[in-house]
């Protein structure tokens, strides 16, 4: 989310332009077959905030200026989910613009009711890409059969398939994965130890959460990859970014052409002030991961080295 004009401009970046935020890792992003991101929003120049809360001091609507898709295209993604509780901020007339954007550009999505998957070719790869949330005009995280059809369909189709989802508790109390429904401010957040698993056994290969706004643990399920929250990545100007919120990894995946985890990568970026990325010589989400992962999966067949490096044990 590089910004917002809504509910006025002191909310963007400065001088209007999105790529200083993300300059520092543009290579790293573009160095992959396929770079992945949630859209955190939509692309609208002018338009009514259509986003009703019962608390206005909890309430933020998000709307990026239309040319900053171009930030998008610097940085190679080639796929990005629409399913969260920021792309309907601006109803229809957002998620219409922003899919109008990407499709002018390229990039794939997912994730809505109205258009919940896609299908794209990389290297002689066929790859299937699902997105769910709990939020409305989203693809339900929580209606377990529809999600495991919309799986087993693409993966019929399909080489390999990458699932999102934005799901589970938000904030720096909420960084562990409970394998329980977690609730946040009355909303089932789903249960995303357990949509995980169902995604894996319906076919995924590949499974990116985000949604708490913090760094989570990573697994291997039947060989296949997942991150339970990736944090916040790249935000400015709206979102909490103190202490363990402004940690975050972009984690680079290795897999077989059937999906089956090889090996990985932590590399460890972090987000000061009003927001952008900094790589992190601390290394902080590499720490977090560990400490996470040994806590919450004390069974789990990875090992994350000091150096982000993640791979099987021998």
């Amino acid at each position: 989310m590089f910004g917002t004009d809504f509910p006025n401009k002191s909310y963007l970046p400065p001088n209007n332009d999105c790529k200083p935020l993300i300059e520092p890792v543009i290579n790293i992003l573009q160095n992959a077959d396929v770079t992945f991101g949630n859209l955190e929003g939509c692309f609208l120049n002018t338009g009514d905030v259509a986003k009703r809360c019962s608390d206005s001091t909890r309430c933020f609507a998000f709307k990026m200026p239309e040319k900053y898709i171009d930030c998008l295209v610097d940085c190679g993604f080639d796929v990005v989910s629409l399913a969260n509780n920021h792309i309907g901020d601006f109803g229809d007339k957002g998620r219409k613009t922003t899919m109008r954007l990407l499709d002018s550009v390229g990039i794939y999505y997912g994730g809505l009711l109205t258009y919940p998957t896609s299908i794209f070719e990389k290297n002689g790869v066929k790859i299937g890409f699902s997105a769910f949330a709990p939020n409305k005009g989203t693809c339900n995280i929580n209606d377990i059969p529809n999600v495991v059809r919309i799986v087993e369909e693409l993966k019929s189709k399909c080489d390999i398939v990458i699932v999102s989802f934005h799901g589970g508790a938000e904030g720096a109390s909420h960084t562990n994965v409970t394998r329980k429904t977690e609730f946040f401010y009355g909303e089932d957040r789903g249960n995303v130890y357990e949509f995980a698993r169902y995604v894996i056994d319906a076919g995924a290969d590949v499974v990116f959460g985000h949604g708490p706004h913090v760094t989570r643990a990573i697994d291997l399920y039947k060989g296949r990859f997942i991150a339970y929250s990736l944090g916040n990545f790249c935000t400015y100007g709206r979102f909490n970014l103190h202490g363990l919120n402004g940690v975050a990894p972009i984690i680079k995946l290795f897999v077989e052409k059937n999906g089956k985890f090889v090996k990985g990568e932590i590399i460890p970026i972090i987000q000061t002030g009003r927001g952008g990325v900094e790589l992190d010589p601390d290394n902080n989400a590499i720490i977090e991961i560990q400490r996470l992962t040994k806590a919450d999966f004390p069974e789990s067949q990875l090992v994350i080295s000091n150096d982000g490096k993640i791979h099987l044990k021998e």
